[in-house]
């Protein structure tokens, strides 16, 4: 009896010494996919204003009836972030708490406003209140839209305080949102273009050391 119970723990041990590298194997394949994998950047089209280009101040009235100027140099030297949603647009809707998260975590760097256009006025209003949008400028255009050339939705901008054009790009995540606020920060048009340069940086390291 005593030798039974001496094997089925030595057995149980080995089993769980196993186990123990299976789970460690795991988190090391996990570890390399992470590596591997790119985050993704907002879908950049290759149409209408260029990224570095200096955009043309455009002023709008909101749906409180104040003005707010988008583009050009903003006095204040705050960026403008402009996502473009719809109240038709269920995408838009789920992405209207991140980037009012987005835009409270940068604080007075950068300031946030809502475009869309088309629909009735008072579904656009309905739309707000729901949303809670009272805080920010929320903007009908047709010509805001037509100037950066958006064709779907949920689409975004990023305009420096010195009018530059930072980032723009259709936007379906958080990790979307961010990567324009990334690529202002670190003055790459995109982030795939910024894992693209660590690539070729590592690709010209590998050709060093292997001459």
């Amino acid at each position: 009896m005593t030798e039974a119970l001496l094997v089925s723990n030595v057995v149980l041990w080995v089993l769980v010494a196993v186990l123990a590298l299976i789970v460690l194997a795991l988190a090391r394949q996990v570890g390399i996919l992470h590596e591997r994998v790119a985050p993704a950047g907002a879908l950049m089209p290759t149409s209408g204003p260029k990224v570095g280009e200096q955009t043309e101040a455009m002023t709008l009235g909101d749906l409180r009836g104040n003005d707010v100027v988008i583009g050009g140099a903003n006095p204040t030297g705050e960026a403008t972030f402009v996502l473009f949603i719809s109240p038709t647009c269920p995408i838009c809707k789920s992405l209207v708490p991140t980037a009012k998260s987005l835009a409270k975590r940068e604080g007075k760097r950068m300031r946030l406003v809502f475009a869309s256009d088309g629909e009735k006025l008072e579904q656009h209003e309905s739309y707000a209140r729901d949303l809670k949008l009272d805080d920010y400028h929320y903007v009908l255009s047709e010509g805001l839209g037509m100037a950066y050339e958006v064709s779907k939705l949920p689409f975004a901008l990023l305009i420096g305080g010195d009018g530059t054009l930072h980032g723009k790009g259709l936007v379906n995540t958080r990790e979307h949102l961010e990567s324009l606020v990334e690529a202002m920060d670190s003055g790459v048009a995109t982030l795939q273009d910024y894992m693209g340069s660590l690539e070729s940086d590592y690709e010209s390291s590998v050709k060093e050391q292997s001459l």
